[in-house]
């Protein structure tokens, strides 16, 4: 969510005023984030944040520059420099905003690193240098190795499986040579993950001054790249050439390989879950709550050998994992940071695991086109008194349609464009419309939908939209979310799965109905928006937050 002040993508800047205005003026309960994982600093860069190169830190590409409070002590050829990457800035987020260009987070990054070398220049005044000292002894050997990768990478690459073979070891004298031969590298990154953290300190704290029961909910990806920081720092703990996916299904004869390396169940056991205790620790440092990605993940995953080929997830197998011991150092360290915990468990999820997280307090995830009677005749949808309590209930997800593009169609319309569609257009077109006709019927029936609101008019899609939520907010779920596309009518998804370079997959910008970006001063001031928060509103004092996740 970009907005006039950001650099041609949403930084953490934002993030601190959409808590702030969500709370105060919505009276939202929290706001949901994508991952803000340390990418792997390739051009181009991966734009997707589930593949990262730690998951650990978070991105300094999401830094507000402005903010950072050596800025105001830039004088001389610094300050014009400092202008002039401003103005380069300007021209980025102008590019987004008014002439069509996708978020470009490589070159976003160029400006703030360009904009960190002036400021980390500026010496450090007595009471900023005892915060980073402070900052620096709590993270430790963690953010010791994670700046050392990133200064090894700016020189060798950052696939650390072809560095020279004394710097693959973390621990070897080459390495430490090189950490100090390095010393000014390792400590640009140490002090910009430092900045960074400030920085989730400040959104996490205008959260809370906005009255929010719940806050940031922070993401944590499934896994890592096979040659990041992460896989380079712990190495021991990482399955050596395995990455780990979906095995073949209804859906996908082929399976799916995310090229993602497991952490080994036995390394994590004999090593006390350290890795996996310092992850947790890390992300919960500033989070109100935790969404866990792929969450059926702490009791087994596909696991697919690979070769120089890659791999061939027909030939994977389950890997089982201790998940009484998983489950015991996820709910303790989200107990101790009064944390709720929430779990992405769509898709195949084998018996016993819901309950499993029910028993200790994890929230399941519970999207509305996918609550249905699936063993029954023509699968109704479930009546909102069926719903599970302990979920988060959504009308989409980062991976789904927006809710406008699933009642007009445009999503059937968007898959042909691409050549996506298994069958010919106009039986998927037909097959989607009675879907959608059916909930809506449903809605009626419920008395959340006008009768006017059954035609196919823009006032009518707008009806629709608040009708889903008023079905959402009719459940018992713990958490209800409205994506934020919903609120203006977006019709494009943010992520298509299945597509790369077809589709401009996490590099969109929030647009309204005619695809037309929209800042965040402008969402604010959203009447359609606003119009869909007149459903939210009375409902939202009434829902008590969740409690943190609790020790069995």
């Amino acid at each position: 969510m970009l907005s006039s002040r950001s650099w041609g993508m949403g930084d953490l800047g934002d993030l601190a005023e959409t808590a702030s205005w969500a709370g105060r003026a919505l009276g939202a309960g929290f706001v949901q984030i994508n991952p803000l994982h340390a990418a792997v600093p390739t051009v181009p860069s991966d734009p997707s944040p589930y593949r990262p190169s730690s998951r650990r830190f978070s991105d300094p590409v999401h830094l507000r520059i402005e903010a950072v409070p050596e800025y105001a002590y830039v004088t001389g050829p610094g300050r014009e420099r400092l202008d002039a990457l401003g103005e380069r800035a300007a021209a980025l987020r102008a590019a987004v905003l008014h002439e069509g260009a996708h978020i470009d987070r490589d070159a976003v990054w160029a400006l703030k690193r360009e904009a960190l070398e002036i400021l980390l220049a500026v010496p450090l005044g007595p009471g900023r240098r005892a915060e980073y000292c402070d900052y620096l002894a709590a993270q430790g050997r963690a953010l010791d190795d994670h700046a050392t990768w990133y200064a090894l990478a700016e020189i060798h690459g950052p696939h650390w499986h072809t560095w020279p073979e004394g710097l693959r070891d973390p621990r070897s004298p080459e390495t430490a040579a090189a950490r100090g031969e390095l010393l000014d590298r390792v400590e640009f990154h140490s002090r910009a993950a430092f900045l960074t953290d400030q920085q989730l300190r400040a959104a996490s704290h205008a959260a809370a001054e906005a009255g929010m029961a719940v806050g940031i909910v922070h993401d944590l990806a499934v896994g890592v790249h096979p040659d990041g920081a992460d896989t380079w720092a712990q190495q021991g703990v990482f399955a050596d050439g395995i990455s780990v996916g979906a095995p073949p299904d209804a859906f996908n004869s082929l399976g799916q390989d995310w090229g993602l390396p497991p952490w080994r169940p036995d390394a994590l056991a004999a090593t006390g879950y350290a890795a996996y205790r310092g992850l947790l620790r890390g992300l919960l440092r500033h989070a109100g709550a935790l969404r866990m990605d792929h969450v059926m993940g702490l009791f087994r995953l596909w696991w697919i050998p690979r070769d120089a080929e890659g791999g061939d997830p027909t030939r994977g197998t389950y890997v089982r994992y201790d998940a009484e011991a998983m489950l015991a150092v996820l709910v303790l360290e989200a107990h101790r940071a009064g944390a709720p915990v929430v779990g992405e468990d769509l898709g195949t999820v084998e018996p016993g695991v819901r309950e499993a997280l029910a028993r200790r307090g994890v929230l399941g995830t519970s999207v509305l086109w996918f609550e249905r009677h699936w063993d029954k005749d023509g699968q109704p949808p479930l009546d909102p008194a069926e719903w599970r309590q302990g979920c988060v209930a959504t009308a989409t997800t980062h991976d789904l349609p927006s809710t406008a593009a699933r009642l007009t169609g445009e999503h059937v319309a968007l898959r042909h464009r691409l050549g996506l569609l298994s069958r010919p257009l106009a039986e998927e077109q037909a097959e989607d419309r009675a879907e959608v006709a059916a909930w809506l019927r449903d809605l009626a029936a419920l008395g959340l939908l006008p009768d006017r609101a059954l035609g196919h008019g823009a006032d009518d899609e707008e009806d629709e939209i608040r009708a889903v939520h008023r079905f959402l907010l009719a459940t018992p779920a713990a958490m209800v979310g409205i994506w934020l596309p919903d609120t203006v009518g977006d019709r494009r998804p943010q992520n298509l799965p299945g597509t790369s370079d077809e589709y401009p997959n996490w590099r969109l910008p929030v647009a309204d109905a005619a695809g037309r970006p929209v800042t965040l001063e402008e969402l604010a001031a959203s009447p359609r928006l606003l119009r869909l928060m007149e459903v939210v509103e009375p409902h939202v004092p009434a829902r008590t937050p969740p409690p943190p996740a609790r020790p069995a």
